[in-house]
């Protein structure tokens, strides 16, 4: 059966599989003649073409790269060029590694960051959204499977809000710099590094509820795998990064600040890793941008004929 058979005139664009909305974009493109006859269909049909697609892999790797990126290149550039801006500290003890709000919060790496971000955001609120219709689905599929259907569907739900959160005290933490006001920074902070890690343990503990006896791929248990990975790697940086801030900011000792600024690294690296792990999850997934073009073409087609009838 050509892609053709397998478009009809009331199959709505969710119902196709990725290939065979891409076939039926490069068939619409390449051989216009070869498209479905359109007065055949009647004004409440539905076909689509596809304006654009994005491999959704490609679009968590391109989210994931920008900050990273751009956190190296404000490090470097720093180091490098504005040291002594960067190594200052409250009780100016001897240290070689600054912090993530230092290198982001001078000028010019402080636009390059806020500009990252500011791209960074969008796709990771469609992550966001994508995952929890993930799991939603994952719900309808493997229901026989899943003793308490609640705590599931509250477990998503929570999932959801944590991600949100944690994108926007990112975006809150990228603006709002130490320097301009570093009490609501320090408070956004926490708020991202609680939000983070509640969200790495409750994905764990989400894919146990739906999946009882295991991912049934090997992807996805390769994904939950990293998951848990990340997860104990980012609380033991988390203890980390507690303890030397504890350790500059009430006893001044030398190189805590560093110590401190390696665990804030470390959290934010494995933060970014927990999240690229979405690609095992929609590896076979696009983003797509269609047009309906049966209803568009049939009312044009209409518009037409009643044009002639009037001359």
């Amino acid at each position: 059966m050509t892609i053709t058979d397998s478009i009809t005139p009331n199959k709505r664009v969710n119902e196709y599989d990725a290939n065979e909305l891409t076939q039926y974009a490069e068939m619409q493109l390449t051989s216009p003649e070869s498209r479905i006859n359109l007065t055949e269909l009647s004004p409440d049909s539905s076909a689509y073409s596809i304006q654009l697609t994005i491999p959704f892999r490609k679009l968590c790797v391109g989210t994931l790269l920008l900050p990273l990126c751009s956190m190296f290149i404000c490090f470097t550039t720093a180091y490098i060029f504005q040291s002594d801006d960067i190594h200052e500290t409250h009780c100016r003890v001897y240290n070689i590694i600054p912090s993530i709000s230092a290198i982001t919060g001078i000028s010019p790496q402080r636009y390059l960051w806020r500009i990252s971000i500011a791209i960074h955001v969008g796709p990771r609120f469609l992550i966001a959204f994508a995952y929890r219709n993930f799991y939603n689905q994952t719900i309808l599929t493997n229901a026989a499977n899943i003793s308490s259907m609640t705590t599931v569907k509250r477990l998503i739900n929570t999932l959801f809000y944590l991600s949100i959160i944690e994108i926007i005290a990112l975006t809150g933490v990228t603006y709002i710099s130490n320097k301009e006001n570093y009490p609501i920074h320090e408070k956004i902070f926490i708020t991202f590094m609680v939000a983070s890690l509640l969200y790495m343990l409750l994905t764990i503990v989400l894919w146990k509820k739906l999946y009882p006896n295991g991912p049934p791929t090997a992807e996805e248990v390769f994904s939950l795998k990293l998951k848990k990975i990340f997860f104990v790697l980012s609380i033991l940086s988390a203890i980390s990064l507690v303890i030397f801030f504890a350790k500059h900011r009430f006893l001044c000792h030398d190189m805590a600040f560093s110590w401190f600024a390696t665990s804030e690294y470390l959290v934010a690296l494995f933060n970014m890793a927990n999240h690229i792990t979405s690609v095992f999850e929609f590896s076979n997934n696009h983003l797509m941008v269609t047009k309906n073009i049966v209803n568009q073409d049939i009312n044009a087609s209409e518009k037409t004929q009643d044009d002639k009838k009037i001359n």
